[in-house]
C-alpha cells in the first residue's frame, strides 16, 4: 500500500460524494428520479470505506500520528474535504 493509491482512492471519494450532492441527489429531489442516488449513493459508500480503511492501514503502516487519520476522516465527510486532505499527504509523503 503506498500513499499514491490512497490519494487516488481519496481524489475518487471526493469526486463521487460532489456527483452525488450535485447531480444525483437533485435528481432525485427536484426531478423525481431516485436511480442516481441508488447507483452513485453505493460507489460513493464502496469508496468511503475503501479509503477510510486504506488511510488505515497507510496512518499505521508509516507510523503516523492518530491527528492525521481523524484529519483524512473528517476530510472524506466534508465536500471538497479529499482535495484538501490531498494536499496533506502529499506534504508528508512527497514521493
Amino acid at each position: 500500500m503506498n500513499t499514491k493509491l490512497v490519494r487516488m482512492v481519496g481524489t475518487l471519494e471526493g469526486i463521487s460524494f460532489l456527483v452525488l450532492l450535485l447531480i444525483a441527489m437533485p435528481m432525485k429531489y427536484i426531478w423525481g428520479n431516485p436511480l442516481a442516488v441508488k447507483y452513485v449513493g453505493m460507489a460513493h459508500g464502496v469508496l468511503f470505506l475503501l479509503f477510510v480503511g486504506m488511510l488505515l492501514f497507510l496512518c499505521m503502516k508509516k507510523q503516523w500520528s492518530l491527528r492525521i487519520f481523524i484529519l483524512g476522516l473528517i476530510a472524506a465527510i466534508l465536500p471538497f474535504g479529499p482535495f484538501v486532505f490531498d494536499h496533506k499527504l502529499k506534504q508528508l509523503d512527497p514521493h
